[in-house]
């Protein structure tokens, strides 16, 4: 076999025979972390909690070519869901190796027009999902001496974003729980880490910003700010994804990783 097939080889099995967990996994970026993680040889389960047909579509998607999927749904801000979602997927395949914290709300508001309920809501979405799904899948992760938890903040953190101040306040906690819990499983050979993406255009913006000259605004704006002058797209998050959850980074704790075209620099 020749050197060059035996790295595609090895490229294309990073995840053989891992179970990741993709949260919010049906569309925008979980969907690509998804379709990235049955390449490389994971079972995935597709978490949901609106259109099923999406989730499905993933699943056919991944199926389609050869891999293993199946769609779960549940709302990863209540904790007896996140529990009954785990549990199915331990019965199908054993447990879970790779937990993907991705889904989360981004309601824009002036701050003071912000309800209590507003705000706990934003948090428990964003928040306290990757506290609970963390926990259910800790059990197994433990008993196996390693596993893999990305958490997806957002680089709202580092600009502190106008209007959005439930939802910056938010992705500014899953980094402090990210690196107290790095703190908490490092010694059952589990890996916390954080990505930040930037401004990725994913279905959901297309459908809040279908103003076509306010789209041309906000990338002209992003060409201008950022390092690498195009929008990004949800296919450039991959592969800080497939390092965070492979061995690669086995080494890697605690940290934050900006996939932002360099937008903020930290």
């Amino acid at each position: 076999m020749r050197s060059t097939d035996r790295k595609e080889r090895a490229k294309a099995v990073r995840l053989e025979h891992k179970v990741a967990l993709v949260t919010g996994g049906s569309t925008g970026i979980g969907r690509e972390v998804c379709l990235a993680y049955a390449k490389e040889g994971a079972r995935v389960a597709v978490n949901y909690i609106g259109s099923e047909a999406n989730a499905l579509a993933v699943v056919a998607a991944i199926e389609a070519e050869g891999g293993q999927a199946m769609a779960v749904r549940a709302d990863v801000s209540d904790e007896a869901q996140v529990a009954a979602m785990v549990r199915q997927i331990e019965e199908a395949w054993g447990g879970v190796d790779i937990l993907v914290n991705n889904a989360g709300i981004y309601p824009r508001k002036e701050w003071y027009e912000i309800t209590g309920d507003e705000w706990d809501r934003v948090q428990a979405v964003n928040l306290k999902s990757c506290f609970l799904t963390s926990k259910a899948v800790f059990p197994y992760m433990r008993e196996k001496g390693y596993g893999k938890i990305i958490n997806v903040s957002s680089v709202t953190f580092w600009r502190g974003q106008k209007g959005f101040v439930h939802y910056v306040a938010s992705k500014g906690g899953v980094i402090g729980f990210t690196r107290a819990l790095s703190r908490e499983v490092g010694k059952h050979g589990i890996t916390v880490n954080a990505i930040s993406p930037g401004a990725v255009m994913t279905e959901q913006e297309l459908l809040d910003m279908p103003d076509l000259q306010e789209r041309e605004k906000t990338r002209l704006y992003l060409a201008e700010e950022q390092a690498i002058p195009r929008r990004q797209l949800p296919p450039d998050m991959v592969g800080a994804f497939l390092f965070l959850a492979s061995a690669d980074s086995d080494f890697t704790t605690g940290q934050t990783l900006n996939v932002d075209g360099g937008w903020m620099m930290h």
